[in-house]
């Protein structure tokens, strides 16, 4: 009996597992999903339940609930990966040997890589919301708030979800406006980049609707020091942000046992072909989602269009084939603005957000770089389409990215 082993039942994990599940002979292999927790995260959702938009059970669900029939499903922590001897040993001390691995941990934050940021206001003045816990925490803080200084803060890039920020913003511009306080709130967004967004197209547009908002960018802001006991933020180059409010979008890092095992980059994010989603130095090992350091965003919509991808040619390995399966890069993104609406992002590899109409070129029902209400019901319809998705019911949405119906614009320079 051969072992098809997964690591990690988040959104990647838990897509995989059903989709080999169903294409593998059960006489000849058994697939198992291990993960440190039994709770089922929708994380997309975290950035609503700061402001009380959504409840506990909106974003959390056993994981039992979506582990495919069939699948073998291990709640432990990873102690070591031996990828050379095809083996993994679990803090429970269970070895299991594997014939093929998936890594599908994600990533996480690492707020104590940062001077001074757990050291005094953490979960007190100082709140992530990429976490539940985090965000939850948060939920009080941002409802006591009369007023004052509001710093959103990312500390470094790759994040996941990159536009979680900025959504984060419009929507507490959004809540303090319609609490009737939002004069008194002065909103700052410190980032590492030199505007809103990566894109510059969509770092334009964004930043327009920042400066609409009364949203003050400091750009290029790489944070060095947080100094608890003075609610200051400095940078590397001293410049100093106060704030009564601050929250933090910490490091990003993968599982640490990827990097004891050599297969993770400086940040542990599992080094594959970012076409294959293969393993540059493992020929049996495959990496998806966020644990993967390919160049795309960290994303769910990014997970869903890889997965044609990857068990293709996860496939087409067992039989001995090339593999002939390309994944371009492609992510789509709503990104919540505030007020009922929302805009969306569409965009791969090689090309940026441009406006249109998606999914039907010319029809939608969604505006590309467009401030819509449908938009924000799409936005909202995720959430029941994701859980859809858990449990192995296909989305109809096409997986390669495609310019049709874009209108393709010249560059522009971050707002």
């Amino acid at each position: 009996m051969k072992t098809f082993l997964i690591l990690g039942a988040g959104t990647a994990g838990t897509m995989i597992a059903r989709k080999m599940a169903a294409h593998l002979d059960a006489n000849h292999w058994k697939v198992i999903v291990v993960d440190k927790n039994d709770r089922h995260y929708y994380q997309p959702g975290f950035l609503f339940l700061p402001f009380g938009y959504y409840k506990e059970d909106d974003v959390v669900k056993p994981i039992r609930n979506f582990i495919a029939k069939g699948v073998e499903y291990i709640q432990a922590e990873v102690d070591q990966l031996e990828p050379a001897q095809n083996r993994v040993t679990l803090a429970n001390g269970r070895v299991i040997n594997y014939d093929y691995l998936v890594v599908a941990t994600g990533t996480d934050i690492h707020p104590e890589e940062t001077e001074g940021l757990k050291n005094g206001g953490w979960h007190q003045n100082i709140f992530d919301f990429y976490t539940f816990d985090g965000a939850m925490a948060m939920a009080p803080a941002i409802s006591d708030f009369k007023g004052g200084r509001l710093v959103v803060n990312v500390v470094e890039n790759p994040i996941k979800c990159p536009v979680a920020p900025l959504e984060f913003l419009f929507l507490a511009d959004a809540y303090f406006t319609r609490k009737g306080i939002r004069s008194k709130v002065d909103i700052v967004y410190a980032t590492p980049l030199p505007g809103a967004f990566t894109k510059p197209v969509a770092s334009s547009v964004l930043g327009k609707i920042l400066e609409k908002k009364h949203i003050n960018v400091e750009a290029e802001f790489n944070a060095g020091v947080v100094d608890a006991s003075r609610n200051i933020l400095a940078s590397y180059d001293e410049r100093e942000i106060s704030y009564d409010l601050l929250v933090s979008i910490p490091l990003n890092k993968g599982a640490s046992f990827l990097g004891a095992a050599g297969i993770g980059d400086e940040l542990n994010h599992v080094r594959v072909d970012k076409q294959t989603l293969q393993s540059t130095q493992f020929e049996n090992i495959w990496a998806l989602g966020d644990a993967a350091n390919i160049p795309a965003s960290k994303a769910g919509a990014v997970i869903h269009f890889q997965m044609e991808t990857a068990y293709k040619n996860i496939l087409q390995h067992m039989a001995g084939q090339s593999l002939t399966h390309h994944f371009d890069g492609h992510a789509l993104c709503y990104i919540e603005t505030g007020f009922d609406k929302a805009t969306l992002i569409d965009f791969d590899y090689t090309h940026q957000p441009f406006p249109g109409k998606y999914p039907v070129p010319g029809v939608g029902p969604f505006d590309l770089l467009g401030e819509t209400t449908v938009n924000h019901w799409g936005k909202l319809a995720f959430r029941y389409i994701y859980y859809m998705m858990m449990r192995g019911i296909e989305v109809p949405l096409p997986t390669d990215f495609s310019m049709s119906g874009k209108k393709q614009i010249l560059d522009q320079s971050p707002a």
